[in-house]
């Protein structure tokens, strides 16, 4: 069982409510309840990384899954999850720990940072050259993966971040000194589209500019049929006016969650898009086909 771990970023209000600082929703949080993300607990006026060391979900994965394909390719990471999320897509890929999870789930597999360090090093015999904070959306949980990230960045191994970038600028240039690499997903390229889903586009565009000039960055766009497709050369002109040399992926969709009544993205539609992109960046990847 975890003990309760006192967050960062907030500042405290009026009758023991507290301003949460982390991520752009900002959220005023009453004594006793919890932020838009759920994990961030307030308890009598002070604010709580609620699933600190909660893990849902730990395996030793190729990297290009994470997915990085122009980062320590034919490499393998240990991977960890826990729980939440600070965005609402209905198209969620992960939903079972990012959203629908229960306490039990939560409270059942407690592990330190240095729990982590050690499992990292033993695997290093299986090819292993780091730690990934990925599955659910990690940044929420940012004082763990930030005191593991120490620990990993100190023995030599390397850290990445699988993002969605909503997270605000203070607490990310906190962290970027020590992460080697990162996938940031760019879920659209439209304040419509991101509003959906409780997020602003701008906030996770400013995290890309930001990422790039500290580590390694790849891009993931899941194609939504007749939500975001519409999107993809867009995002490929963009970020070439960053970088054209950004590795941008190209998801399909599959049926999850609210959006299991529709229809999966054809590998055609994928195909097409991505020639699209390539007008406009030198690194497109089609995944999961």
């Amino acid at each position: 069982m975890n003990e309760m771990h006192i967050a960062e970023y907030w500042n405290t209000l009026d009758d023991n409510a507290v301003r949460c600082g982390l991520c752009p929703h900002r959220c005023h949080i009453q004594n006793n309840s919890n932020g838009f993300c759920v994990v961030r607990e307030n308890r009598n006026g002070v604010l709580y990384a609620s699933t600190y060391g909660c893990v849902s979900s730990i395996a030793l994965d190729p990297i290009e899954k994470k997915p990085l394909n122009m980062f320590h390719t034919g490499k393998n990471i240990l991977s960890i999850g826990s729980f939440g999320c600070n965005l609402n897509c209905g198209f969620c890929q992960n939903f079972e720990i990012s959203k629908e999870y229960s306490d039990a789930q939560r409270v059942a597999n407690y592990m330190t940072p240095n729990d982590i360090i050690s499992i990292a090093i033993d695997t290093m015999s299986r090819n292993n050259i780091g730690v990934a904070y990925t599955y659910n959306e990690p940044l929420i949980g940012f004082e763990f993966v930030r005191d593991c990230a120490v620990l990993i960045h100190d023995s030599g191994l390397l850290n990445v971040l699988v993002t969605n970038g909503f997270i605000n600028a203070d607490p990310l240039a906190g962290l970027l000194p020590l992460i080697d690499a990162m996938n940031i997903d760019l879920k659209g390229f439209s304040e419509d589209f991101y509003s959906g889903v409780g997020g602003v586009l701008e906030v996770v565009k400013d995290t890309i500019a930001m990422a790039v000039k500290h580590c390694h960055v790849e891009v993931t766009t899941l194609v939504i049929p007749n939500e975001n497709e519409d999107d993809i050369e867009d995002i490929a002109k963009w970020l070439s006016s960053i970088d054209s040399d950004i590795p941008l992926h190209l998801s399909r969709f599959f049926p999850r969650y609210r959006y299991a009544d529709k229809t999966a993205t054809s590998r055609d539609k994928i195909i097409r898009l991505a020639d699209k992109a390539k007008k406009h960046l030198n690194n497109v990847i089609t995944g999961n086909m």
